[in-house]
C-alpha cells in the first residue's frame, strides 16, 4: 500500500477530506501530516483519524536532511500539499518527482506564486472584476505555484459575489478536485 504524507500550515479541511478518502482504500493511506504550525487546526483533524503529526520549525526545515530522514523513515510514496504556505525544500522535490501536488484556490497562472493564497487570491479576483475563478491541482516544482497542472476546475464569479461566496465556492471544488488528483497521481505510478 501506498504510503501518503500531508503538508499543511492551517485548518486543515483539504487535509482531513484526503484522508477520509483514503481511510478505506487498498491502493493508498494517509500515514503522517506535517505541520509548520502548532496551533493548526490540521492537528487535531489529523489526531482525530489516529494520523501520527509531525510539528516542525523553519530551522528544522531549512536543514538539508530533516524531512527527507522523516519522510524515508515513514516509507513515503506521495506527498500532498494541503494549504502548507512554504516553498517546499528543491531536495525533497527533486527526490520526489511529479510525486508532490499542491492545490491551489486559483486558476493558475494567474493568482499564484508568493503571497498568493486564501482570501489574497479571492480579493485579487474580485478587484479585477474577474467573472471566472476556480482550483488548480498541480505538481509541485522549485517555484511557488509553477509546476505542471494536473486539473483544473472552474465555477462562474457574479458581481454580486462576495468573499464569503467564493469561499465556499472554492471549498466545494476543493473537496471534489482534490482527491480525484491525487487518485490520478497514485494510480498512474503502478
Amino acid at each position: 500500500m501506498k504510503q501518503i504524507a500531508i503538508f499543511a500550515s492551517g485548518s486543515g479541511s483539504n487535509a482531513e477530506n484526503l484522508i477520509r478518502h483514503y481511510l478505506n482504500s487498498d491502493k493508498a493511506k494517509v500515514a503522517v501530516v506535517f505541520t509548520n504550525n502548532a496551533q493548526a487546526g490540521v492537528i487535531a483533524r489529523a489526531e482525530k483519524y489516529a494520523i501520527p503529526v509531525v510539528v516542525f520549525n523553519r530551522d528544522q526545515y531549512k536543514q538539508d536532511n530533516f524531512l527527507e530522514t522523516e519522510l524515508e523513515n515513514r516509507h513515503i510514496d506521495y506527498i500532498l500539499l494541503a494549504g502548507f504556505l512554504w516553498l517546499f525544500p528543491i531536495n525533497i522535490v527533486r527526490k520526489y518527482p511529479h510525486k508532490i501536488l499542491n492545490i491551489h484556490p486559483a486558476l493558475l497562472p494567474k493568482y499564484g506564486g508568493k503571497g498568493m493564497y486564501g482570501e489574497h487570491v479571492h480579493r485579487a479576483v474580485l478587484t479585477n472584476g474577474d467573472n471566472i475563478h476556480g482550483v488548480t491541482v498541480h505538481y509541485v516544482n522549485e517555484n511557488f505555484d509553477e509546476g505542471e497542472i494536473l486539473l483544473q476546475q472552474r465555477f462562474d464569479v457574479a458581481p454580486t459575489d462576495d468573499i464569503q461566496l467564493i469561499l465556499r465556492k472554492i471549498h466545494e471544488v476543493e473537496t471534489e478536485l482534490y482527491p480525484k488528483a491525487a487518485d490520478i497521481l497514485i494510480s498512474g505510478d503502478n
